[in-house]
């Protein structure tokens, strides 16, 4: 198993999988690839150096990721390319003839562990946690000025808190005191509002689902997911490859409903299309999600929840039969 970091320290999740998934076999075909999440830039560093015959076509939305990707440009050459994009945003990206596609969703390690991004409550910092800091507002601003009904998709649907209405609550309540300013105070105001955790939960820190809720409102990530998938699927050569790594169940719930309808398969179980009203433009590669071992987890805990789906598109969209 592979578990090579980047020089900055970021390690890849299911690196071993996605390679074997996404690099070349035997011939001397051109291979080019889609890494719609550079990140830490772990994954498309192996896959540059998997074989001289691949090249990839990297985005990201954070600009903090153009360093990572000017580093990789001085080794590779014309082989790598970079353009600071949104994944959701693929639909007007003018590249296609992709023989594979790799998706990494959530955090990157250096956004999680940069203390002055606001993503963590282990730093006290200034709460911010936008992917972008050059864009829209910052984290503090939303919940101190967002309607209820927002903050409560944040925290509820998104954070898939239980005890979501102490949490909207105690936001609201304290507006203007300047406890939403910082992630330490913030993650305070959580704790006390939602109180310990009960007995037989798992232990996580009882802050964990809020910040987690209102990062992925902020960003409006499960969004660019919905539109990213098909615009990448899109831009695949037949054949090709579309693989993607999920690290909660709203992300890997997405993904798995696109593989379904891409593989002509009921979405969910109140899709009650009938079989001439599917066509099958992919096939599955496998039927569940393949998981991190235990040497990867015990290497890498943050890999624990990584879950990875994969397609392979067809020549041609066939009507299920």
């Amino acid at each position: 198993m592979n578990h090579a970091a980047t020089p900055g320290g970021h390690v890849p999740v299911l690196l071993a999988e996605t390679l074997e998934l996404l690099a070349p076999s035997a011939g001397d075909e051109a291979i080019r690839i889609l890494d719609g999440t550079f990140g830490g830039g772990g994954h498309t560093r192996a896959l540059l150096e998997s074989s001289d015959r691949v090249s990839v076509f990297a985005v990201d939305r954070d600009p903090a990721a153009r360093p990572r990707a000017d580093a990789l440009k001085a080794v590779f050459g014309e082989r790598f390319r970079f353009d600071q994009r949104n994944f959701g945003d693929l639909d007007s990206l003018e590249e296609s003839g992709f023989q594979g596609v790799l998706f990494d969703f959530g955090l990157s390690s250096f956004q999680l562990d940069t203390e002055d991004r606001g993503f963590s409550f282990r730093y006290d910092a200034p709460a911010d946690m936008r992917m972008n800091p050059e864009e829209g507002i910052s984290a503090a601003e939303f919940l101190e000025t967002a309607d209820e009904e927002a903050l409560i998709r944040a925290v509820r649907n998104y954070g898939e808190e239980t005890r979501w209405r102490r949490v909207v609550k105690a936001i609201m309540a304290a507006r203007g005191t300047g406890a939403l300013q910082r992630t330490e105070s913030l993650a305070a105001l959580i704790v006390e509002a939602v109180g310990p955790t009960p007995q037989g939960r798992k232990a996580v820190h009882p802050a964990t689902r809020s910040f987690q809720g209102i990062r992925v409102e902020l960003n409006d990530e499960l969004s660019a997911i919905e539109r990213g998938l098909p615009a990448a699927f899109e831009r695949l050569v037949p054949g090709g490859v579309l693989a993607a790594i999920s690290f909660h169940s709203l992300e890997d719930r997405i993904v798995k409903r696109f593989c379904r309808k891409m593989a002509g398969r009921p979405e969910h179980a109140r899709d009650n299309r009938t079989q001439d009203e599917r066509e099958v433009h992919a096939t599955m590669i496998s039927t569940r999600p393949i998981s991190p071992g235990d040497a990867e987890i015990a290497h890498n805990p943050r890999s624990r929840s990584a879950r990875l789906r994969a397609l392979r598109k067809l020549s041609e969209p066939k009507v299920v039969s």
